[in-house]
């Protein structure tokens, strides 16, 4: 968008974009995460709070769900002009976060999908039913040998398990990168560009990759384990972003979910909760698997 503009210029407030104290940033835009926006505002004077014209909470679901994000969020909030616009953004967003947001938002006029449209008709969804993260390994290698793939991203649920994934892969031949939260900003930022640039396959990664990442040439997402809350029930919006993550800007694309025996019930919650049929596929057959593209 700034490319249209003139003169646009872009800051970054993350942790360890270091700025010299006394710094007043001219930037039009500040983009940043809540505790380090709020430092920048309140304890290190590099931001005017009250020249703030637009105000984004980008994921905001996630923004107003956690205390820590939903106390710093505010507080921001609460020092900005009365005539400054906010704006917030989800592709989901629960009962009680849009009662909350609403309440941030005095008189808003909101837009939104109707559930059933959330569900992305264009993306094809499967599940394998595995005993173990071997057979798994195996369902994604039958997948590899059956199905054109352009790119694919696959979620685990645990760094531990994207790990042992990324070597086993890396190990068996294929361009293929990871991505997860002990990365800093400026590693992730390489590897998804790599990714983009179609230098890497295969993205690996746990759920810091759910949201925001649109890349066209995706054309299957993995779903290695199925995403859960803390208390193991299905999270039905990491799925919906999940998938979501193929079938971009209108095309087809392809889920698939490995699922252990005992894990089935999550799968079934998740079909109830989207009204969806999800198929279940034999990982070893290899003419089944050969017919998905059809």
């Amino acid at each position: 968008m700034g490319k249209f503009c003139v003169n646009i210029r872009v800051s970054y407030a993350v942790q360890g974009n270091r700025i010299p104290r006394g710094t007043v940033k001219e930037e039009q835009i500040v983009i940043g995460t809540p505790g380090t926006m709020l430092d920048w505002c309140f304890k290190l004077k590099f931001v005017d709070v009250k020249k703030i014209k637009v105000f984004v909470l980008d994921e905001a679901d996630v923004m107003i769900d956690k205390q820590n994000f939903l106390d710093q969020s505010v507080r921001i909030q609460r020092a900005l002009s009365p005539d400054c616009q906010m704006l917030l953004f989800s592709a989901t967003f629960e009962d009680p976060v849009l009662w909350f947001a609403q309440r941030i938002v005095p008189e808003p006029n909101i837009i939104k999908l109707r559930r059933e449209e959330l569900t992305l008709d264009n993306i094809r969804q499967y599940y394998f039913e595995c005993e173990n993260k071997e057979d798994k390994y195996k369902a994604l290698c039958n997948i590899y040998g059956s199905i054109t793939v352009g790119q694919a991203i696959i979620f685990c649920q645990t760094r531990k398990n994207a790990k042992w994934l990324y070597w086993a892969l890396l190990n068996d031949g294929h361009q293929v990168s990871l991505l997860s939260g002990e990365l800093d900003v400026e590693q992730r930022a390489e590897v998804i560009q790599k990714f983009r640039d179609g230098k890497d396959k295969v993205l690996i990664t746990t759920n810091v990759c759910a949201r925001g990442i649109d890349v066209k040439q995706v054309t299957i997402v993995v779903n290695f384990s199925l995403p859960t809350k803390v208390t193991k029930l299905a999270d039905f919006e990491t799925y919906l972003h999940r998938i979501g993550r193929t079938g971009r800007f209108g095309k087809k694309g392809l889920a698939f979910n490995m699922v252990e025996r005992h894990n089935l019930p999550l799968l079934f919650s998740i079909q109830e909760h989207f009204q969806i049929t999800i198929k279940r596929l034999d990982p070893e057959d290899m003419e089944a698997l050969e017919k998905i593209e059809d």
